[in-house]
This record gives structure tokens, sequence and C-alpha cells, in this order.
């Protein structure tokens, strides 16, 4: 079992972290990232405050939430309400691009690298950035996906059209009851593509996706490989902190480095082969360009 240890918060260190990670990035034989939703915040996806502000202000004054994610919980007493507020929530967070460049600037140095990525966050902003669909994971969905609700099938279904479509319609915070989104195959309910339940499918391109992953890691296993956490919290660790905490520890080559504004650490086991920087992300990206 690890036990972690928090990092000191010091622009020196910060500084001379910075370099360590520059250099790492610089002679990794592989590196593998582990996106969290602090990367899609650092690129300007948040939600609340002005951004929630400009695009659901007539949902708050009649719903009462404050942030986007509590809407996207809100029981709302029609479908027609539900995907008035989905659809415009998909299309701000998965069509509108991110107001900083902070996708396109990772990619940027690590593009002529062996790399995969691997990420939690369902947002499209990896895929928008240029990222090689086949050096990508995402492992709990997509805002631009739907699925049967069911489900009657491993099958997704683009969202693109449906959603402007809504966008467009909608009026008094509902849509047209003819727009409401049902299964081609058994009529019921199609339902967001995102993992909250044992109801999440799992369709022919995430295996493919996952078969890609698993196979990276193991043939670049024992290689001197870097594994780059960035702004992953706790809410889903098994996924991407604990594994990279672990094959880090296994390979005596990796290198485990954590950027994460506030919750940078590592185990005290992996600490000689750490490098935890407590910083914007943004800010790092750009100073390791």
């Amino acid at each position: 079992m690890f036990s972690k240890i928090q990092t000191t918060k010091s622009t020196e260190n910060i500084s001379d972290n910075i370099e360590k990670l520059k250099e790492k990035i610089r002679t990794a034989d592989a590196v593998v990232i582990g996106a969290g939703a602090g990367l899609s915040t650092a690129a300007g996806f948040t939600y609340s405050g002005e951004r929630f502000e400009k695009y659901f202000s007539d949902f708050r004054k009649k719903y009462g939430f404050e942030d986007m994610y509590s809407g996207g919980f809100y029981p709302y007493q029609t479908p027609e309400e539900h995907w008035a507020y989905w659809s415009r929530y998909i299309f701000v967070n998965r069509y509108q691009d991110a107001s900083k460049p902070v996708y396109e600037n990772l990619l940027k140095f690590v593009i002529d690298k062996d790399y995969f990525v691997i990420t939690t966050n369902v947002d499209h902003c990896f895929q928008k950035a240029g990222c090689d669909k086949k050096r990508l994971f995402y492992t709990q969905g997509d805002y631009g996906l739907f699925q049967c609700s069911e489900p009657c099938c491993q099958e997704t279904f683009d969202n693109e059209a449906i959603v402007l479509e809504m966008l467009k319609q909608q009026k008094d915070m509902k849509i047209p009851t003819e727009l409401l989104p049902v299964c081609l195959h058994c009529g019921k309910p199609l339902t967001m593509n995102l993992r909250s339940d044992d109801k999440f499918v799992e369709d022919e391109g995430w295996h493919k996706a996952a078969e890609r992953y698993e196979n990276f890691l193991r043939t670049r296993s024992g290689l001197k490989i870097l594994f780059l956490e960035l702004g992953v919290g706790f809410n889903t660790p098994v996924i991407i902190k604990y594994p990279f905490w672990q094959m880090t520890a296994k390979n005596p080559n990796a290198t485990y480095a954590c950027v994460n504004n506030g919750q940078a650490f590592c185990p005290t086991e992996i600490q000689h082969k750490s490098i935890c920087i407590n910083n914007d992300i943004s800010d790092v990206i750009n100073k390791c360009m």
C-alpha cells in the first residue's frame, strides 16, 4: 500500500522541477499522458462562475443551482426541460473550443515522442487539438455520443446534428417533444454515453482504444517511460493515478510526473523517481515549450 507525501510549494522548487520535467520529456523513450479534469479547467472549461452565468443564467434563476455539474443532475420535471439543459451543456463543453490552447501546446512538446494518452475527460479536447486517435483512450465516454438508456445494444451514436437542432429550437428552457432522442433499435430514450453506472456502453471503438493502450504499455515495459499525470484528482484514481504509481514502482527506468495546482504529490516509495509540480498546468506547459 502506497503512502503519499505532499510536495513543497516554492517558486524555486517549481522552477527546478519544470526543468527536470523538460529533461525527462527530452530523454524518455516513451511518454504516457494521464489527463483529468484539471487539464480542461486549465484550458478554460470551467463549470461555475462567469462561464456558467454566461450560458445558464436563465436556468440558474429558475432552478436555483449554481454550476453546470449540479444542473446536469437536477431532477427536471419533463424530458423536454432535461434536454434543453443538456443540449446547451453539450454544445458549450463539447462543440465549442477551449479559450486557452493548453491541449495544443501539450501535444506540441510530445508530438515527436512515442506517446499515448489516457483520459477521463469527455470533452473531446485531445481530438480537437490534433491528437492521433490511435494514441488516445477516452475511458469515461464522450459528450458527443448518445447511447440507448436500456441499453439494448453496445452502440453509440454521434449527437452533433440533433444537439444543434435542440439548441436552435429550444424555447423557455424546453425543446420540442419531437426532438426527444430515442434509440433507433428499440425506441427507448437515448442518454449520454458517460460512465455513471453499470449501463455505460463500451462500444467497439472503446474496446479498440483500450486494447491499443494495453499493447502500448506492454511493448514499452522496461523502457525509459515518463508517466505524466495532468490534473487528475481522486474521483476515479484507479484509472490513472494508482496505475501510474504502480507502473513507476515496477519499472526501474520509469519516472512519474504529476502537475496539479495544489494537489501534486506522490507516494514515498517512488519519491526518488518522481516530479511533483504544484502549479497551474497551463503555465507549466508553456514553460516546457
